[in-house]
């Protein structure tokens, strides 16, 4: 099984997310994970740059990409079926665990230490709080595009979204909230030209 890491992640673009609505613009994970590591990212640097707070935000990016790498194995499981309770969330939760580990048995053995932390391991336990946030923000942008696009099928996802973010207590999502996401409520045209 050894080798095959970089094709299964390749495969993130086959998995959709969202599979219970009708999307006006489907999303598949791979664009889900970039979105979130461009998030997770701009969350780091907001923590360091602004906040004077440590933080490696290449780091934070770096998790983010390989924060759903175990749908490759198992889907995407659902939100209403993944938090339905307690033991299927736990039961869940072990399921990602053995995927993670799977995939990072097809690495070369050379490899596994430096990924093993980014899909289940001690980095990941670390910046779990950042990075639940960056994938936060990217589905209330995937909500906020569905609106504009005329589809009300995320108009309860969008509003629980939102209140999920608004009592985050991360000043670093409040920060992105404020300067960041008024943008995608804007046409091309209002955004203007750049240069």
């Amino acid at each position: 099984m050894s080798d095959n890491f970089f094709a299964y992640i390749s495969r993130m673009r086959y998995i959709s997310r969202w599979s219970l609505m009708r999307n006006a613009m489907p999303e598949n994970v791979q664009e889900h994970s970039h979105s979130t590591a461009v998030i997770a990212h701009a969350l780091g640097v907001i923590r360091r740059d602004v906040f004077g707070q440590p933080c490696d935000p290449n780091e934070c990016a770096a998790v983010a990409l390989y924060h759903d790498c175990s749908e490759i194995l198992t889907g995407d499981l659902p939100t209403p079926i993944k938090y339905y309770n307690p033991e299927i969330r736990q039961a869940y939760r072990q399921v990602e665990r053995q995927a993670c580990e799977r995939l990072l048995d097809t690495l070369p053995e050379a490899l596994r230490p430096a990924f093993g932390p980014l899909l289940a391991g001690e980095t990941q336990e670390r910046l779990h709080e950042l990075v639940k946030a960056a994938d936060k923000l990217s589905a209330y942008i995937k909500c906020i595009e569905e609106r504009r696009a005329g589809n009300d099928e995320f108009l309860s996802a969008e509003k629980q979204t939102r209140q999920w973010l608004e009592a985050s207590p991360l000043p670093e999502v409040g920060y992105f909230m404020e300067h960041f996401i008024p943008a995608f409520e804007l046409t091309l045209d209002e955004l203007g030209t750049l240069g």
